[in-house]
């Protein structure tokens, strides 16, 4: 099979000839079509991420149809088509998983990190970590759905039914995320790059009642923000923009230092919190309802050889909403 992989970080892919994979007892072996790119994937890229298996097949916004089932899978039956998403396979057994928190699991392992993920043509996957979807959306269109909307709804739903929200970087998540922000009633307001006007405008053109820059305060105070970008002085100034008692959601796997500030900007009962991961059940609540209220990305189509040209495309913001990879076949 043909696939991308990573030899080491710094180092940029090579596409390769591999072995086809074969699927263990509870696997599935999927013919991939369609892989989100991820900023998560930059981050690997770069070594921002510990331990990743090398090499590696990256990519964890998987969708693909069934085309080999291990002798314990009866979930699944060939020809069905799956999304394969950013969390891979957890133990059932620790303490975070017997309280329904798996994304926390001590011994998870996590697709195109610490499992060979969906730049290539064929990828294995747990049975049980792999969700059939929805006929509304053709596979381009689903991809992003699988991490961008996952994390992105997962995030929302720790800043709770805040009327007003910031979201600070308009990106692929932020743009599926506004979707179901609007559909709940919600204002939002968007925060790009100073001097991203374009990055701007598409905001506005997505719902939002107000956009600019990063360093810019809104025009009135929010009740939750969602840092979606990677800067850490953007929860400082998402902090400064909150009313008392808000939040600050985190959403990114990795950000770098958060700058100190005075205790005056957390007080009145604001906090701050991150999100690790997904659930399943994330995924059984969020699929069904972007389905339900047609939410749609927007993409920017690359075929997998020219994964490293999306991958710079995604660094250097030539592009809005989601970038996604397909298979020559």
């Amino acid at each position: 099979m043909k696939a991308q992989v990573l030899d080491r970080p710094g180092a940029p892919l090579v596409l390769r000839d591999l072995a086809l994979p074969r699927p263990g007892p509870e696997q599935v072996r999927v013919a991939v079509s369609a892989c989100g790119v991820c900023r998560t994937d930059l981050h690997l890229l770069d070594g921002e991420l510990p331990g990743p298996k090398l090499p590696l097949v990256i990519g964890h916004q998987i969708v693909g149809t069934v085309v080999e089932r291990g002798i314990s899978v009866t979930s699944l039956a060939l020809g069905d088509r799956v999304g394969i998403p950013w969390l891979g396979w957890t133990d059932g057994t620790c303490a975070y998983c017997r309280s329904g928190r798996e994304n926390l699991c001590v011994a998870a392992r996590f697709t195109g990190y610490t499992l060979d993920g969906g730049y290539a043509d064929e990828a294995v996957a747990d049975a049980r970590f792999c969700f059939p979807l929805p006929p509304g959306l053709d596979d381009v269109h689903a991809a992003p759905l699988l991490c961008a909307g996952l994390i992105g709804y997962r995030a929302l739903r720790l800043a709770g039914e805040a009327p007003r929200i910031g979201f600070y970087g308009f990106g692929a998540s932020a743009h599926l995320l506004a979707q179901v922000v609007l559909a709940q009633g919600r204002e939002l307001f968007a925060f790009t790059r100073d001097g991203d006007t374009r990055g701007q405008e598409f905001a506005r053109a997505r719902g939002a009642a107000w956009a600019g820059g990063s360093s810019e305060p809104p025009p009135v105070k929010l009740d939750a923000a969602i840092v979606f970008a990677s800067p850490g002085e953007l929860v400082v100034r998402a902090l400064e923009a909150l009313a008392p008692g808000g939040t600050v959601v985190c959403a990114g796997i990795h950000m770098s230092d958060i700058p100190s500030f005075s205790y005056d900007r957390l007080w009145e009962e604001r906090s701050i919190r991150s999100v690790a991961n997904l659930t399943r059940e994330d995924a059984r609540e969020f699929l069904p309802l972007a389905t339900r209220l047609g939410v749609r990305p927007e993409v920017t189509v690359f075929p997998l050889a020219e994964a490293n040209e999306a991958l710079l495309a995604l660094r250097e913001g030539r592009f809005t909403g989601a970038a996604v990879l397909t298979m020559d076949r």
